[in-house]
């Protein structure tokens, strides 16, 4: 059960007590009169005689005792008259209060709902752009991967006792002239699918890496008029050689 429907329900609860409260207070059976009850107890049992004198004295005296009677009723009745008007106005402001209380209670609850409520979307929208930034960034971070990966696998790695044959390799090369040299690395690098790759090419490569500077220079100068197609891949391979430590 919500917060609104208790309030709504304790106030027509409460005013329900009020008017059942009045209502019984002023359909209550009245007491006795005193009028009545004075006339009671002045009868007298049948068969008892009195005098005429004694007769005179007490209808004096019940005459007086009636008329101060009437005035206490009356006094009575005025008071519990005014008391029950003072009561019922007393309840009925009470009433009032409360209801009033309670509709501030829940206006101040339908405040206080739209100002959660505001939050919860405000939440709600952030969550939805930090999983938005979340695909995005895992995203990025696989294609960092990837290309780390095709990185790794597109180096050309030199291992220690590898070293030693290629710079020996290198070195006759560079008695050769440009030219020779330069047919021999071609035969080495043969092309697959449209791509210059295999054990064979990184070898030619790696030898390339080798030669002294000013042969180097000669020999690709020579695979630019012959092959510049392989002259710009093996430049470009030379930078991921990586010797082993």
């Amino acid at each position: 059960m919500s917060k609104k429907r208790i309030i709504m329900t304790a106030a027509a609860g409460l005013v329900s007590f009020a008017g059942a409260f009045a209502f019984t207070w002023f359909t209550k059976k009245p007491p006795p009169s005193q009028e009545q009850s004075s006339t009671l107890n002045q009868s007298e049992p049948a068969g008892q005689e009195t005098t005429p004198r004694r007769q005179q004295a007490g209808v004096g005296t019940d005459s007086s005792a009636f008329a101060g009677t009437q005035a206490v009723v009356g006094g009575q009745a005025g008071m519990k008259k005014t008391m029950t008007d003072k009561q019922l106005k007393s309840i009925v402001y009470e009433v009032r209060e409360k209801i009033r209380e309670y509709n501030n209670k829940l206006q101040s609850l339908e405040v206080q709902e739209q100002r959660l409520q505001m939050a919860a979307d405000m939440i709600k929208k952030d969550t939805e752009e930090l999983n938005e930034l979340q695909i995005e960034l895992t995203s990025a971070v696989a294609g960092l991967k990837r290309e780390r990966d095709e990185l790794i696998k597109s180096r050309i790695e030199v291992a220690k006792a590898e070293k030693v044959n290629l710079i020996s390799i290198a070195a006759t090369y560079d008695k050769m002239d440009a030219a020779s040299a330069g047919k021999i690395l071609t035969n080495m690098s043969q092309m697959r699918n449209g791509e210059f790759r295999g054990d064979s090419f990184n070898d030619a490569v790696k030898i390339l890496h080798y030669m002294t500077a000013r042969t180097k220079a000669k020999l690709l100068a020579e695979l630019v008029a012959s092959e510049p197609k392989l002259a710009a891949v093996m430049s470009r391979r030379l930078k991921q050689i990586v010797e082993e430590q």
